[in-house]
């Protein structure tokens, strides 16, 4: 698949590795696009739910957008493993090296089952731990995320799942720290008492609850100023958000004040707090709560 035209890749003074990683965000960021377009169809119907064995919610959806975000990767970059959340459900897990994708084809199954539009389709490039490339598409709201690492580059779009595919149009950034008060992020359906413990003492002016990794975007284009996640959750639940934040101009922070990290054993994340310019308060240690 040939990088649409539209996408801003600013040639000038890049490296090698530099045009290259922007030919793939093109590439990744059409087919977020065209996998939303599978998941809005199915939304707009009727479908069945079933259970997976941790009894997460499932649909055909989930099923349907990861064959497209599969296809189209494995065409693009054949030697690069993908985890992605059916394939490692079903046992079908690659070995990883340095570099692999994280791929949650539709992150939010249960805002998706409810009706309430905030799902979101993640793609995230690896590289030796850290994601530096990263597409989050949330077809219902017809919002586009896009981050280049290294190219410290972030930008949000306006794309309805209907439209031809449209350039990414307005660079983003984190905000300063506002003086009346942090707005604050959290799981719409995985708050916890630790949670709470940890917001104790900051300055929060608003609270918002979204499903999905649209936490991490609203950190990204300055509408929100801190995210605690005192819970577990999976890599490919959290890696595409990641990039667009860090992007941004943003972090995230595991246990110990250390930068979270990719390719853990099983995929799995234990708490995490993300921000944008703030400096937050370190976790001190994962509390061990679940949820996804």
């Amino acid at each position: 698949m040939a990088p649409p035209s539209g996408l801003p890749l600013l040639r000038g003074g890049m490296s090698d590795r530099q045009a290259a990683d922007a030919e793939l965000l093109a590439t990744m960021t059409a087919t977020a696009v065209e996998a939303g377009r599978v998941v809005f169809g199915i939304y707009r119907g009727e479908f069945d739910v079933a259970l997976k064995t941790d009894d997460s919610p499932v649909t055909i959806a989930d099923h349907a957008a990861e064959a497209v975000i599969l296809k189209r990767l494995r065409a693009v970059a054949p030697g690069v493993p993908i985890i992605a959340e059916e394939e490692c459900a079903a046992g079908r897990i690659p070995s990883i090296g340095t570099e692999f994708f994280l791929v949650d084809p539709l992150d939010g199954t249960k805002e998706f089952v409810h009706r309430r539009g905030e799902f979101t389709v993640n793609i995230a490039l690896i590289r030796a731990g850290v994601p530096q490339l990263g597409v989050v598409y949330a077809p219902a709201s017809a919002s586009l995320f896009i981050g280049d690492v290294s190219a410290r580059r972030a930008f949000r779009a306006d794309q309805r799942p209907g439209d031809a595919f449209s350039a990414p149009s307005q660079p983003i950034a984190v905000r300063a720290v506002p003086t009346e008060g942090l707005t604050v992020v959290c799981s719409r359906s995985h708050s916890n008492p630790q949670t709470e413990a940890y917001l104790r003492g900051y300055p929060i002016a608003k609270r918002v609850s979204v499903g999905s990794s649209l936490k991490f975007c609203l950190l990204a284009a300055a509408q929100a100023d801190l995210y605690p996640r005192l819970g577990a959750t999976m890599e490919w639940d959290t890696a595409a958000g990641h990039a667009v934040l860090t992007a941004a101009g943003g972090e995230v922070w595991a246990p110990g004040g250390v930068p979270l990290r990719y390719g853990k054993a099983g995929f799995r994340n234990d708490c995490f707090v993300a921000c944008g310019t703030l400096v937050p308060r370190p976790l001190a240690a994962a509390p061990g709560a679940a949820g996804a």
